[in-house]
């Protein structure tokens, strides 16, 4: 499998465990669980959702499409309305996978180069600084799973294995 390929995959299980975890868990939540201190990082399943949104779309597709490193708070509230959220973060995973497809293979062998949110200059791997939001992802749906199941809620099954069982029975 090519680095294009591999990235591909990626975007598609992106957009598949988001849609999974909002659709079939996040929306059914109670707003007082949905907006509950469960002790994540950014406090809230709702605290915890802004974070990707502002992560994955203000700033790190925004670094890979336009180049830009905006001043963002990686802990603010971009959408309090939970229905816009949970579109703009499905908008999100389809951006990314538009994106991730509109790169020829030459493009994952190069480098990715930004500013930080200190205002220092990097130079990364474009495929492992990739890499970083895919897992980035993964990392805070599995927070959100872990809240879910903190608060007695069913949890969805995520692991990619389950999107790549699911497209070859297709």
């Amino acid at each position: 499998m090519s680095l294009r390929e591999h990235f591909l995959t990626l975007a598609r299980y992106h957009q598949w465990a988001t849609l999974r975890l909002l659709d079939e868990h996040v929306a059914r939540l109670p707003d007082a669980d949905y907006r509950r201190d469960c002790g994540l990082f950014f406090r809230s399943i709702h605290g915890t959702l802004n974070h990707l949104l502002v992560a994955e779309l203000s700033l790190w597709l925004r670094r890979f499409a336009e180049g830009l490193s905006p001043e963002v708070r990686l802990d603010g509230e971009a959408e309090a309305d939970r229905a816009r959220l949970h579109r703009s973060l499905l908008d999100g995973a389809a951006q990314w996978l538009n994106f991730v497809e509109a790169q020829p293979a030459s493009r994952f062998e190069q480098t990715l180069r930004y500013q930080t949110t200190s205002g220092r200059m990097v130079q990364l791997p474009f495929a492992a600084a990739l890499a970083h939001v895919f897992n980035h992802g993964t990392h805070h749906r599995g927070q959100i799973s872990a809240a879910l199941t903190t608060m007695g809620h069913a949890i969805p099954l995520l692991d990619l294995v389950f999107m790549l069982q699911q497209r070859a029975s297709r």
